[in-house]
């Protein structure tokens, strides 16, 4: 499956952010569909995961549970990642990506095999 990243800028602390990917090439329902991010310096770490179906199973990192939420619509073989109350520390590059359904756990990148191209984010304080 490909994936197309979009809706990265610039905010200020406190503001929000919706990022969107886009899948095409293979049925996007048999993937369970994660974000990752990764600041300058730093390795790329677990944001939040959702499940193929969508409903009722996610998974967010510890820093950002109760400010992001990811969600599905299978109809437009779309995953997003809506992102409020935005800090300086969410400063990275935000990457999307497709995990088949059986493959490991949500947590681990390895487990991926299809990644979006990554959309900047930087929050200034």
């Amino acid at each position: 499956v490909q994936l197309q990243a979009s809706g990265g800028g610039l905010v200020q602390a406190g503001g929000s952010l919706r990022l969107s990917c886009v899948a095409s090439g293979r049925t996007f329902s048999m993937y369970n569909m994660g974000w990752f991010r990764q600041a300058p310096g730093k390795e790329r770490e677990f944001v939040a995961a959702i499940n193929w179906g969508g409903g009722g199973n996610q998974d967010y990192a510890d820093s950002v549970k109760g400010r992001f939420t990811i969600s599905r619509d299978n109809a437009k073989n779309t995953v997003y990642l809506q992102m409020n109350n935005l800090k300086p520390d969410d400063t990275a590059v935000y990457y999307c990506a497709a995990r088949p359904l059986g493959s490991g756990t949500y947590y681990y990148p390895r487990f991926y095999d299809s990644w979006g191209q990554g959309t900047q984010v930087t929050v200034s304080s």
